[in-house]
């Protein structure tokens, strides 16, 4: 018995330091992408926002205005046909994903309760105050005599079942079927 306890116990420790060591490479990949991804960010600016030097003269600051506004502008078209090209995207992403949902055909259908509810009460339901024909649906019901028919009259008459088993024993009784059936 205690050697199935000794067993379990170096399992779940030899889990608990893998999960440890997991842990420790998952912490050190996230640092070295945070990194990656500061060098690449201070790449970006270095390249496309080059050091700020303000002019002396109030024409030279002018002309650096007017720069940078088209500037401004230009960064703010390029932003905004980004986000309708990711609107695109997104929204055929959805389409796509509908389309594969519907192929799968997996969609739950929820748990449907019965519920007694009469014609004029669903009628009520459906149409709200509108609803004003009071619909009595055994009203319309044909009425129908119950007549005898041949085949209630030939269980009546069949009577002893033994007896009409007897009759149709042996060979002579197969020829009284077949020429029953024929007929």
């Amino acid at each position: 018995f205690s050697h199935l306890q000794k067993k379990r116990r170096a399992a779940t420790a030899r889990r608990q330091h893998l999960k440890s060591a997991m842990l420790q490479l998952a912490v050190t990949e996230i640092e070295k992408e945070t990194a990656a991804k500061e060098v690449e960010k201070q790449n970006y600016l270095a390249e496309h926002c080059p050091p700020l030097s303000l002019p002396g003269s109030m024409q030279e600051l002018q002309e650096l205005c007017k720069k940078l506004h088209a500037k401004i502008d230009s960064v703010d078209e390029e932003r905004y046909d980004t986000e309708v090209k990711l609107q695109k995207t997104n929204k055929e992403l959805e389409d796509l994903s509908q389309k594969l949902f519907d192929l799968r055909g997996k969609f739950k259908r929820p748990p449907l309760r019965r519920v007694r509810m009469s014609a004029d009460a669903m009628l009520r339901a459906l149409l709200g105050s509108k609803h004003k024909v009071c619909m009595d649906l055994r009203a319309n019901l044909k009425q129908v005599k119950k007549e005898d028919t041949e085949k209630e009259k030939d269980l009546r008459d069949v009577g002893d079942w033994r007896k009409n088993i007897e009759e149709k024993s042996g060979m002579e009784g197969r020829k009284k079927m077949f020429e029953a059936g024929e007929s």
